[in-house]
């Protein structure tokens, strides 16, 4: 090879680098959403937010705590979503191995056996001979990025690669409150049975009061049969409760990626803390905080980067090849030198005619990126959503809590001056049953309240994306496992 030749070669690659310094195709803009200056239901605009804490913070109960702890370390969705950030982390360190050349290796072995001329073995032909051939060489290959399809690639496998590893941050702020909401119904459950245990003892004390009084001939038929009636339906409703209460613990004994079995309980429904306000932050940095919203800008970014890659289609692609090796009849002969084969090459290829499936491939992409705008945008709107519906929800409950609780109190009395009329006789069985009859719903229904308070409260934290600053370690728990 001249000197003349390498220099040529040498100007080419450096040119071809120069002519890499741009890449073809849009540069991402994020896109343009609604950013309210507060949340519908927010009294006033602050910069505090109830996602800076910790899920250990939020979470007072060490009973949920340790559940937490438990299924972020054994949940199969959290180790599925772990398997696919490793596959995302794979892809990009294939898109990025196309930037650097290639190197091949070759080793080939031959045997032939060629006459002359002549009919073989015929008399005075020459003879034919065999002869054997051995090659070894390495290859190398460098396609150039001129137009950036190769970086488009590889900024595409990167968004891909963030888009991973968000999804994988909101698996574990979905099963934190998943687990938070499980644990905080099972609580509910408990209070309703212990409800419905409770009125089935004092159903059951009217029914005996009455039939004393039936006995003695006071009281008619029509008092016990309605008392017995009363006691009845309260005594259906344990074994439902009881049914209701084995399948949430095996719900959560499945986010705890264990077989169904019992679950620890902590602090009672009543006793766990629950505020009538929290500071929400502020609209805008819910784009940077809740991890489903930054996947799907991530995943933005990756379609916008693949306009890119389609677009250089349509260019020439420029390819360098190179070879080297030896050559020779005999295997000790291959590291003498003595048959040295090398090549070089410049390839442009690019397409003429090809029925449209490049032009259709370009539309498509810029169709996907479409596709991803709009559920980038809708996923803002709904994020807002969720959280003005949690902000007011968690604000008119602490009212109705209120309300409920007077009335459970107040009827609460009356069952008792009922009771007592009845047997100063003063009153009828009706007085009794009727407020009977009212306490006990009222009594659920205080209990439904409280548990839609504390869901409300998780489901605000996770709509806010909570944890948003929390280190993979601190999500894992092992922080919050040395805090006293």
């Amino acid at each position: 090879m001249t000197r003349s030749t390498s220099q040529q070669i040498v100007s080419g690659v450096v040119v071809g680098a120069l002519l890499s310094g741009c890449a073809i195709g849009p540069d991402y803009m994020r896109p343009t959403v609604a950013e309210p200056p507060t949340f519908r239901g927010q009294a006033t605009a602050e910069a505090a937010s109830f996602a800076d804490a910790p899920w250990w913070e939020i979470f007072q109960d060490p009973s949920l705590r340790a559940l937490i702890r438990e299924a972020l370390s054994q949940n199969y969705d959290v180790a599925i979503a772990a398997a696919r950030v490793q596959e995302a982390r794979a892809a990009l360190r294939v898109a990025r191995s196309d930037l650097f050349p290639s190197f091949d290796y070759g080793v080939g072995v031959g045997r032939s056996k060629v006459s002359p001329g002549g009919v073989q073995g015929s008399p005075g032909g020459p003879a034919a001979h065999a002869s054997n051939f051995y090659s070894a060489t390495m290859s190398a290959s460098w396609e150039l990025d001129i137009w950036g399809r190769i970086r488009r690639s590889n900024e595409a496998a990167r968004a891909n690669l963030f888009a991973t590893e968000d999804a994988r941050r909101g698996v574990w702020l979905t099963l934190v409150s998943d687990v938070a909401q499980a644990y905080f119904e099972l609580l509910a459950l408990d209070v309703r049975l212990e409800i419905a245990r409770n009125s089935t003892g004092a159903y059951q004390r009217t029914y005996d009061l009455f039939l004393d009084r039936f006995n003695l001939g006071v009281a008619s038929r029509l008092e016990t049969s309605r008392a017995l009636g009363a006691l009845g339906d309260a005594q259906a409703t344990i074994p439902q409760i009881e049914s209701d209460i084995v399948a949430k613990e095996n719900q959560i004994s499945i986010l705890l990626g264990k077989p169904p079995g019992p679950i620890a309980r902590g602090k009672p429904m009543y006793e766990q803390p629950v505020v009538p306000t929290v500071p929400a932050g502020l609209p805008a940095t819910l784009l940077e905080r809740r991890p489903d919203l930054r996947q799907a800008e991530q995943l933005l970014v990756s379609a916008n980067a693949r306009i890119g890659v389609a677009k250089a289609e349509f260019f020439p692609k420029l390819s360098l090849t190179a070879l080297f090796g030896t050559a020779s009849p005999e295997v000790s002969a291959l590291t003498g030198g003595t048959a040295t084969i090398w090549a070089m090459a410049g390839l442009i290829s690019g397409p003429i005619f090809n029925a449209g499936r490049t032009l259709g491939n370009y539309r498509a992409t810029v169709a996907q990126w479409e596709q991803a705008r709009l559920q980038y945008e809708q996923a803002v709107l709904i994020a807002l959503r969720e959280v003005s519906d949690t902000l007011t929800a968690l604000g008119k409950l602490n009212e109705a809590e209120m309300g409920q609780s007077t009335a459970v109190t107040a009827l609460g009395e009356a069952v008792g001056h009922a009771t007592d009329r009845y047997r100063q006789g003063l009153a009828n069985y009706f007085e009794v049953l009727e407020a009977q009859q009212q306490l006990y719903p009222a009594q659920n229904t205080l209990a439904d309240i409280r548990r839609n308070r504390l869901l409300a409260y998780v489901q605000l934290y996770k709509a806010l994306g909570g944890g948003w600053s929390l280190t993979d370690d601190e999500w894992n728990g092992q922080r919050e496992a040395r805090t006293p």
